[in-house]
């Protein structure tokens, strides 16, 4: 579904609960915590913004809604609907066709800002031969689909109306950088390869990717994704635990949240801190 389809999906159920709710525009802007003018101008037939993800958790917490049906996502009614028992599902098989799934997420959240916390460090700055040795004993997806997995997602951060923000340990990159840990055995010279390329790819990337390391001796963080408003995933190795619950997503979003206002290195310093690990690769 295309940016411009979900605004329209969500005026008209924006429309729907407005009207359930018997409030005039003023009240109801003022019950889910939004402006005025804000609330005009979601519902005017021209608008062509994303509202933002405060916003839309407002109105799916104050009129018990569902977020897949305020984005049009789901046919069923949700106007009143108890929503509790869809607030998390488990999606299995997560070495296989979950990417693909993942991909259909980053997607849907065309707009908004995906907030992410890696099991390593990115995928989408990887090399093909990083993620040869990396996945090299995994069967399914093979190594080759991974390569283009992360293709897949690294043209869709080159899209317009694209924002992702990742935090990670500075740590995990260091040992990367000296081969230590699951990178032992990788060698030198496809270590420094790849520190060149995710220096490249930052500079080419941002603002829309924004890297923030913190220390991974104060802070910590299972690998989550916040995929803006819609929901948010927690791996576990194989699993993931998918999240819808606005109160879940705000948690996990505050979260992640959290971890970039602790980096001790800041998206715009990523670059040469990065430069700055290449006499580690020996």
């Amino acid at each position: 579904m295309n940016k411009r389809v979900m605004v329209r999906l969500f005026r008209e159920r924006l429309i729907q609960v407005l009207e359930k709710s018997e409030l005039s525009q003023t009240a109801f802007a003022e019950r889910v915590q939004i402006d005025r003018s804000t609330l005009s101008q979601l519902l005017a037939p021209g608008n062509e913004r994303l509202p933002r993800m405060e916003s839309v958790i407002g109105i799916a917490t104050s009129f018990q809604v569902s977020l897949d049906w305020l984005f049009g996502l789901s046919q069923r009614d949700g106007l009143g609907a108890d929503v509790l028992h869809e607030s998390l599902q488990v999606e299995s098989d997560a070495l296989s066709h979950l990417d693909e799934r993942l991909l259909r997420w980053h997607r849907e959240a065309a707009g908004y800002k995906i907030r992410h916390v890696p099991a390593s460090f990115p995928d989408v700055l990887k090399t093909d031969d990083v993620i040869r040795f990396e996945y090299g004993l995994s069967a399914v997806p093979t190594p080759e689909r991974r390569i283009g997995i992360t293709q897949s997602r690294l043209d869709y951060l080159r899209e317009p109306d694209t924002e992702m923000e990742t935090a990670m340990p500075f740590q995990t990159m260091e040992s990367f950088a000296r081969g230590e840990g699951g990178w032992q055995g990788l060698d030198r010279s496809l270590r420094r390869e790849q520190i060149l390329h995710a220096m490249s790819l930052v500079d080419e990337l941002y603002p829309r990717f924004r890297w923030f390391l913190y220390d991974g001796r104060q802070d910590f963080s299972a690998p989550v994704t916040v995929f803006g408003p819609q929901r948010a995933a927690i791996y576990i190795g194989r699993n993931y635990f998918v999240f819808r619950s606005t109160e879940h997503i705000r948690i996990l979003a505050q979260h992640v949240d959290r971890l970039i206002r602790a980096a001790t290195i800041t998206a715009t310093r990523t670059r040469p801190w990065l430069e700055s690990l290449l006499p580690l690769v020996r």
